[in-house]
């Protein structure tokens, strides 16, 4: 009733509803990485301990952004990287996943220090839907060091992304460069 009588009162009683809505629903900080880097800590291998290992070096193709429409049109994407041992038995060890935007220019590196997979085991670096930094020829190169008659680590990406009722995802498999 009161409502009616007044409309300005209305008004005024949304203002504060809609302020306080826009503070706790808006993100403060951007982030760039869904994996918090105090993971790789819990996965620091200490490489002293190792004996001769087989080292390698490999190549992943990452899209944060495709073109849609035309050249002049790009399409924001989540891109999931996958580090998985294949081995079932045999420990491997992660020196280096770097990633670098189109341009060749190195965009971060994930762990300063070597990780560990254990066997079968997987672990992955999310690159946020709004962290277009990579770009549509984002990459990776991964440096790794494994038992000599281990199988090689897999390394894929998995892009998505999901806009109204259309989605889309795609994925990428690393190439052994070294």
């Amino acid at each position: 009733m009161l409502f009616s009588v007044f409309p300005i009162l209305k008004k005024l009683y949304f203002i504060p509803l809609l302020t306080i809505g826009l503070l706790f629903g808006c993100e403060t900080e951007k982030q760039i990485s869904s994996v918090n880097p105090e993971n790789w800590s819990k996965r620091m291998a200490n490489m002293s301990q190792v004996d001769s290992l087989e080292y390698g070096k490999s190549y992943l193709s990452i899209y944060s952004q495709i073109y849609s429409l035309s050249e002049h049109t790009t399409h924001n994407l989540t891109a999931m990287v996958s580090m998985r041992n294949t081995s079932e038995e045999d420990t491997i060890y992660i020196l280096r996943a770097e990633y670098f935007d189109s341009h060749g220019r190195s965009i971060r590196n994930y762990f300063k220090n070597p990780i560990y997979l254990a066997p079968l085991e997987t672990t992955d670096i999310v690159i946020d839907e709004l962290d277009i930094t990579g770009g549509t020829g984002a990459n990776f190169i991964f440096e790794w060091n494994k038992p000599h008659k281990s199988p090689e680590p897999l390394f894929e990406g998995v892009m998505n992304s999901t806009m109204g009722q259309q989605g889309l995802s795609f994925t990428t498999q690393a190439k052994r460069i070294e």
